[in-house]
């Protein structure tokens, strides 16, 4: 199958990078396609993170790293506005142990002078007058008051939402398997018959982004899968632990962290174990140890309140920075691989820039018509009791609580569902708004979601995916269940 048009731009890859420079391109007059092998974007490693905008102290000056990581951070107050997303600057806590930590901390203050970020160096009793419930082996830390945290899964759902507002087009379930250049144009092919014509094509296949451009050329550079498993704590107590708790990085990462989420639920991980690209599982052993770790930071830390564990796959290359670069023997062929931490944070910038490079190439003009802003979500947390109880005499679904966990009605499910990048999929709508990411994760809810999308959707309730294709909830719908 052709769409018999040619695109300017082909994109490969529905993580946060690549839905990034699909939305940045929009600023200017040009044709965009999306592929995604997965059925949904942000399947991968931009939904498997600490979920950490995180200030740029950290990264070697000079490096691409370094730039786009403080870049990004500056950037994502004003981007969380246009994109409707909760954007909270709690900064973060760099901590030292020992001696040879206190020196650590000098040099990242150092860094963190070079890369232009704001930092401070605490004493221990200034820590503790800010996190009272931090282990009282520590003799400091840095504070890095720009750090924040936003949801990953919000970030790229509402990235991609946007592009698509201002035109561009998406594939879900269009794995590439094959790359050609074709006269001036290049040809991509997928796995399930597929193909497209583009004038350029971005590689930003995240864990896969070496695997891709070696369709076309020797790689630039190789990926080696590290996946990072994660405790998920209830929305507690929001005052417990304030800031992002980071110990000092070692050469293989920033180690364990402690940080509340958007949502106020806490992240307790990750670890950092080489692993297949796809490998998204969980293992007692590991868990244990990150346990015994976080203890040593947090020793109150309530793992009672565990609701859920969770692992992410990082594409860590064995370049020691981003790879951001054109192609020098392919024309056409922009690579962006290789982003793991701080990715997240520096996705924006890297978004913008990459689109000026495709701009330049093709010589671009402006959209005029560009819109920057997504179509506000509506949300009892975000507009209060007195306009909720208006907008639900204009309409009732708002006032049909679906999850309670998580406060979550059904005028919230059928809006998701309908949004440009919409859910048509249980996890679909769980990472969008929330619903069966409570306490109950979704013994209550499920069910209810499930109607609702198979009722919004126009499709018989067996047909509706947990997440992936195939992954189908029901084998068989019992008569009448639709109407129950």
């Amino acid at each position: 199958m052709n769409q018999n048009k040619i695109y300017d731009v082909i994109i490969i890859g529905g993580g946060v990078i690549g839905t990034a420079i699909a939305r940045y391109l929009m600023r200017f007059d040009v044709k965009v396609l999306l592929l995604e092998r997965h059925n949904d974007v942000g399947e991968e490693a931009s939904g498997a993170n600490s979920g950490i905008v995180h200030s740029g102290y950290d990264p070697k000056p000079g490096t691409k790293k370094a730039k786009f990581n403080v870049l990004g951070n500056k950037m994502m107050p004003e981007v969380a506005k246009e994109l409707d997303l909760n954007f909270k600057q709690i900064g973060s806590l760099t901590l030292s142990f020992s001696e040879e930590d206190d020196k650590t901390l000098l040099d990242l203050k150092k860094r963190a002078e070079e890369n232009g970020v704001d930092v401070k160096l605490l004493s221990k009793g200034e820590v503790f007058k800010i996190e009272p419930n931090l282990s009282k082996e520590i003799h400091g830390a840095l504070l890095a008051p720009s750090a924040g945290i936003v949801s990953p899964f919000g970030l790229t759902v509402n990235l991609m939402e946007n592009a698509m507002d201002n035109g561009a087009e998406l594939l879900l379930n269009h794995e590439v398997i094959e790359i050609e250049k074709i006269s001036e144009f290049c040809r991509v092919f997928c796995g399930n018959g597929a193909f497209f014509d583009a004038k350029t094509v971005v590689d930003a296949a995240g864990a896969l982004a070496d695997k891709v451009q070696e369709m076309i050329e020797k790689p630039s550079f190789s990926i080696t899968p590290r996946k990072g498993e994660y405790f998920v704590l209830d929305h507690f107590n929001n005052d417990f632990i304030k800031h992002t708790i980071f110990m000092c990085p070692t050469k293989v990462g920033k180690g364990v962290l402690i940080s509340q989420t958007t949502s106020g639920n806490y992240l307790v991980g990750p670890s950092n174990d080489s692993c297949d690209v796809d490998d998204v599982s969980t293992d007692a052993l590991t868990l244990e140890d990150i346990k015994k770790t976080a203890l040593k930071i947090c020793p109150n830390l309530p793992f009672n309140e565990t609701i859920r564990e969770f692992s992410g796959v990082r594409p860590n290359s064995n370049v020691d920075d981003f790879v951001i670069e054109e192609s020098k023997n392919f024309n056409g062929l922009f690579i962006v691989g290789g982003i793991s931490s701080p990715g997240l944070a520096s996705a924006i910038a890297i978004g913008d820039y990459v689109s000026k490079l495709i701009r330049d190439k093709l010589s671009l003009k402006d959209n005029l018509n560009y819109n920057p802003n997504i179509r506000k979500h509506i949300s009892l947390s975000k507009i209060g009791k007195e306009k909720y109880n208006e907008l639900i005499k204009k309409n009732p679904s708002y006032g049909k609580l679906i999850c309670r966990c998580e406060k979550v009605s059904e005028g919230e499910i059928v809006d998701s569902i309908h949004r440009n990048c919409g859910a048509h999929t249980i996890k679909g709508v769980k990472k969008r708004i929330r619903p069966g990411f409570g306490k109950c994760q979704g013994t209550f809810c499920e069910a209810e979601v499930l109607k609702i999308l198979a009722r919004e959707l126009k499709l018989p309730l067996e047909e509706i995916c947990y997440s992936e294709l195939g992954t189908n909830i029901l084998l068989k719908a019992q008569k009448g269940a639709e109407n129950e």
